[in-house]
């Protein structure tokens, strides 16, 4: 029996439809459901990461291993989500467990300099086109935040340009224009994948405009690729007057050995990079031309400070070394990106006829509810934020963990067996769910 069986009829409403699936979502988790509760006692919403969340309640995982998980009420799921793509390497990759494990044993928190900072260092320099000199933080948020506190320092402009609907951490979040988390940075904004339009913005703005940060593909806004153009556009553009260009490759940086300046042939001023580089430990860095990454050397009269207890720690720094330097090189990164591509194109052709696609590059896919080329982030209808949230629980219950709004990255352990019986399921939710589409 297929485990979608027992889903709501085709012939539902859209809202019929979800109430069935809320309903049957929490009747299979009754653990997850009384930990939800139990911590909204001392927690807001019950937990402590906003992306997290879902009504009626988040499922809890137990444990983990290679690209399965386990929930607290016993259900096992095939990972689609690789921790919003930090989980590359899955949840159990022996190699990075060691490391870690000896780097521990070696003592914890030891206040000083490492040699594995500077192998690290040596590595991402080696990769990137962009790095000349690297700097480490705990998240990409911190990375995103420090790049542009050297951009600023070194140009003496203030202002900050970024794309409607980007993201570049908890505290840079651009679905809307205004957002009271946000640092309060003089900021100009553009639209995303508008070569013509961003370059007269940033022309417009010369002698004020200290940086301009983008990520080459969107992540949290719907793996959007940027296109060469665009990108082209910006280097440009920044050069002509002087502002820096930024690519935030947090998430983007897995599409090759380079990520996708390196594909893309285009050489930004500063990078930002995070998620899965540290094997799945805390990690950002910042990094970029010598000359403006001088504003943070220590050998230096007035330079800059840059603080952070555990941006060399030593759990994240020899992981890195091994997940950087011993695993995700090579074949691995051309492997991984074939597999996404081929996942994505197979599910594009079981999206067929209906409005529903998949975008993305390589082993980063989002769903939309919607035909015709996405190119920049638009506002959902609420009916497609209904078929997002539906296709989500239903692929929960089909055995696939993807993010809420209906994002994956794949891990190198997903298999093409896992993308073969994700693809199928994907299948039968169009099978299932098309009237509810066309309605």
């Amino acid at each position: 029996m297929s485990p979608l069986d027992h889903a709501s009829p085709v012939n539902s409403t859209l809202e019929e439809a979800l109430a069935d699936a809320h309903a049957r979502y929490g009747a299979a988790r009754p653990q997850s459901a009384a930990i939800h509760a139990k911590a909204r006692e001392y927690m807001p919403g019950g937990n402590t990461r906003s992306v997290l969340f879902y009504t009626p309640f988040p499922t809890a995982m137990a444990r983990g291993e290679a690209a399965r998980l386990w929930d607290v009420d016993g259900r096992e799921y095939t990972d689609l989500l690789g921790e919003y793509t930090a989980g590359l390497f899955g949840h159990s990759e022996k190699r990075i467990l060691d490391a870690v494990k000896a780097a521990l044993d070696n003592g914890i928190n030891l206040a000083s300099v490492g040699e594995r900072e500077g192998q690290l260092a040596a590595i991402l320099c080696a990769r990137f086109p962009s790095l000349d000199l690297v700097r480490f933080t705990n998240s990409g948020t911190e990375a995103n935040m420090m790049a542009l506190a050297a951009a600023r320092g070194f140009t003496g402009l203030s202002d900050v340009m970024v794309a409607r609907g980007g993201y570049h951490g908890g505290v840079m979040t651009f679905a809307s224009e205004k957002n009271a988390v946000n640092v309060p940075l003089p900021l100009h904004f553009m639209d995303y994948n508008d070569p013509e339009g961003a370059a007269a913005a940033i022309r417009a703005l010369k002698g004020k405009l200290g940086a301009v940060l983008v990520e080459p593909m969107l992540g949290s806004g719907g793996c959007i690729p940027a296109s060469r153009a665009f990108l082209a556009a910006l280097r440009d553009a920044c050069t002509e007057t002087g502002a820096l260009l930024i690519f935030d490759e947090v998430m983007s940086s897995r599409h090759s050995e380079g990520g996708l300046q390196k594909l893309h042939g285009i050489t930004p001023d500063l990078t930002t990079l995070g998620k899965y580089m540290a094997g799945g430990m805390s990690f950002g860095a910042f990094g970029g031309r010598a000359d403006i990454m001088g504003v943070f050397d220590g050998h230096k009269p007035g330079t800059l400070p840059h603080a952070g207890t555990f941006n060399n720690n030593v759990w994240s720094m020899a992981a890195g070394c091994v997940a950087m330097g011993e695993i995700f090189k090579g074949e691995a990164v051309t492997a991984l990106h074939a597999r996404g591509e081929a996942l994505r194109t197979a599910l594009n052709e079981a999206c067929a006829g209906v409005p529903m696609q998949f975008t993305g590059i390589g082993s980063m896919m989002c769903v939309h509810f919607r035909t015709g080329e996405i190119t920049r982030p638009y506002k959902a209808e609420p009916a497609e934020e209904k078929l997002r949230e539906l296709f989500f629980f239903d692929m929960l219950e089909a055995g696939f963990y993807l993010a809420r709004r209906g994002m994956a990255a794949l891990s190198l352990p997903v298999s093409d067996a896992d993308c073969a019986r994700f693809t199928a399921a994907v299948r039968e939710f169009v099978a299932l769910r098309k009237g509810l589409m066309a309605g």
